[in-house]
């Protein structure tokens, strides 16, 4: 018996991996600076292209916005204005930071000050708080203090909660392990307990920080025209829209600079494990 022939097919040799191949898709997406710079560059076509139709008189192109911001950074007049708006927004963020997670630990720990304290930030958090800017305004007058109070009604309860459902929501397979270990309640809040909540803690201090930058800007639209937002309310009274946005561009990226910095020292100090992994 004679075996049975197979005809042989020589397989097809690729003659380069196209440019749009799965694999640099797939690394394209895993980079997280190249997903930043693509999301970056899809808002700003989208914002030209608002500007061109014009979807508003008043909306300027993404290209013009830009001038002016670097223009204003030329001139040293956005440096001035922030120089003035950073004052009371870092005394601001600085207590609101430090109350405001001592507060939120101690509600957590505590389940009488959670009683207390929980229903009243709830109703801060969920209030129209700029109502309560002329009431301020009547009490401390139109200065420095007035302002720091807004920034700190705007972040410190969204500070307070995180940090009492970051602790509350404590493992309590961990804390089991501590106690076979031996470990007394100082032990427990310090080694375990604020370890443990440091992630959603300063997930907190993010989002009170932009809610802060809110106050701030908040503040000088309401209180008094000083720093970033009298550029923005002189800009839209002379109808110079392209600086007025441009404000409001340079407090965005300020805002992200000081969030993304917040991240960097959570993974530099107090994460480890995150840090290696990178």
């Amino acid at each position: 018996m004679t075996p049975t022939t197979r005809e042989f097919v020589p397989a097809a040799v690729p003659l380069g991996r196209p440019a749009s191949s799965p694999h640099s898709l797939q690394t394209l997406a895993s980079n997280p600076y190249a997903l930043r710079i693509v999301s970056f560059a899809i808002v700003a076509l989208a914002w030209e292209w608002a500007g061109r139709v014009p979807v508003s008189p008043s909306f300027p192109t993404f290209g013009e916005t830009a001038a002016a911001l670097f223009s204003m950074l030329a001139d040293g007049s956005l440096p001035a204005a922030f120089a003035n708006t950073l004052v009371p927004l870092a005394i601001g963020i600085a207590l609101s930071s430090v109350v405001g997670v001592a507060i939120g630990v101690a509600m957590g720990l505590n389940e009488k000050v959670e009683w207390f304290g929980v229903p009243i930030f709830i109703v801060l958090q969920a209030a129209p708080l700029a109502a309560l800017v002329p009431l301020l305004v009547l009490a401390y007058g139109i200065g420095v203090t007035t302002k720091v109070f807004v920034v700190c009604i705007m972040a410190m309860p969204v500070i307070v909660l995180n940090s009492f459902k970051a602790v509350r929501h404590t493992p309590h397979s961990l804390i089991e392990m501590g106690r076979s270990f031996m470990a007394n309640r100082p032990q427990l809040i310090g080694k375990i307990i604020l370890r443990s909540a440091t992630p959603v803690i300063f997930a907190g201090l993010r989002l009170g920080t932009a809610a802060g930058f809110v106050g701030a800007i908040l503040a000088e639209l309401l209180v008094t025209p000083t720093g970033v937002g009298d550029i923005i309310t002189y800009s839209q009274s002379t109808a110079d829209y392209p600086r007025m946005y441009a404000a409001i561009a340079g407090v965005i990226i300020v805002s992200v600079l000081f969030i993304e910095g917040l991240g960097w020292v959570e993974q530099r100090f107090l994460r480890p494990e995150k840090r290696s992994a990178s």
